[in-house]
């Protein structure tokens, strides 16, 4: 069910004496409904789920992850030229991981339609379902050509998984399907791929649906030069992106509050150039953060980085004026 984010996390330290420019996310960030005016605005909306991470069977505490990243956020600096809103969460009852799906692909779907660039706060990466869900049902009532939607991955797993049930390790492989019964193309990329943290099975299928990848070893900031350039060439390839960025892309050292803890991954000194070349090519329409679970964090540290991209891509946007096509 949609609900507004707990009001205690909107709170922080107050510079008064700084004025205007000393203004943080807890002031500015105003809450919405639904006659609120938001062409040009940045929407946050939670997705308290965990489900998926249980069906994957993975460590669960991921649906408190939307309230620890707004918590990190709201103490971050104000920047001029970019209006946030928040929308509040969507919470999955139980195991009804669909109904849940179901409901925050709505929530986007409208915030898209009113203008407003969102992005979605997880929870764990089953989160991916409902945020494509969510674009596709807007690009399909806009035009009856088949879209050219891009899906860019950071994560050290393909998330290709089979299963009669989606969970967190099946909704690219759901989303492929689902661009398979509308006849659309199917452009996905993941980069951070971890060749110890997928199996042979899910390598054989990410060929199979054409899917491009990097591995994590192919990652490091001596190779930034030709990371960006495979970024480049898949832009290029597409007229919208979504942008998604599951936080076990990144080391265990940075980012120890996930189900699946990277042994490797890849630095912030290779993910954040990624973030700001998608940004800053005009071709992104939503983009989410998964996979925070803040009962195996240590001193925030996930928390702070979730938090620090969504900022990254938030302050992007705010530069550049919010459109979609």
């Amino acid at each position: 069910m949609l609900a507004q984010a707990e009001p205690n996390v909107w709170q922080g330290r107050v510079d008064a004496e700084e004025g205007p420019l000393g203004l943080r996310w807890h002031q500015t960030v105003r809450r919405i409904d639904a006659s609120t005016p938001l062409a040009n605005t940045v929407a946050l909306a939670g997705f308290a789920c965990d489900a998926g991470v249980a069906r994957n069977h993975g460590r669960t505490g991921a649906q408190a992850g939307p309230a620890a990243i707004r918590k990190m956020l709201a103490n971050l600096p104000a920047r001029a030229g970019r209006v946030v809103v928040d929308a509040g969460d969507v919470t999955c009852q139980g195991d009804a991981l669909e109904d849940a799906q179901s409901e925050l692909s709505g929530v986007l779907h409208d915030l898209l339609d009113r203008g407003a660039f969102p992005i979605a706060l997880g929870g764990g990466h089953e989160i991916a379902w409902a945020s494509f869900g969510g674009l596709a049902r807007h690009l399909a009532a806009k035009s009856n050509q088949p879209p050219r939607i891009g899906i860019l991955n950071l994560d050290a797993h393909f998330d290709l998984r089979a299963g009669e049930r989606g969970s967190s390790g099946t909704p690219f492989r759901q989303i492929a399907e689902d661009c398979a019964r509308r006849g659309w193309p199917f452009h996905y990329a993941c980069l951070g791929v971890s060749t110890y943290a997928n199996t042979e099975a899910l390598f054989a299928r990410a060929r199979q649906l054409g899917v491009r990848w990097m591995h994590d070893d192919e990652m490091d900031v001596m190779q930034l030069a030709h990371v960006l350039k495979v970024v480049e060439v898949f832009l290029s390839q597409v007229d919208h992106v979504y942008l998604t960025m599951c936080l076990d892309v990144l080391p265990a050292a940075v980012a120890p509050g996930v189900s699946a803890p990277s042994a490797r991954g890849v630095g912030m000194d290779l993910i954040e150039p990624i973030v700001d070349r998608v940004v800053s090519s005009g071709k992104l329409r939503l983009a989410d953060v998964a996979e925070l679970n803040p009962s195996l964090d240590i001193d925030h540290h996930t928390a702070r980085v979730a938090a620090r991209l969504v900022a990254r891509v938030a302050d992007g946007i705010g530069l550049q004026g919010t459109t979609h096509g």
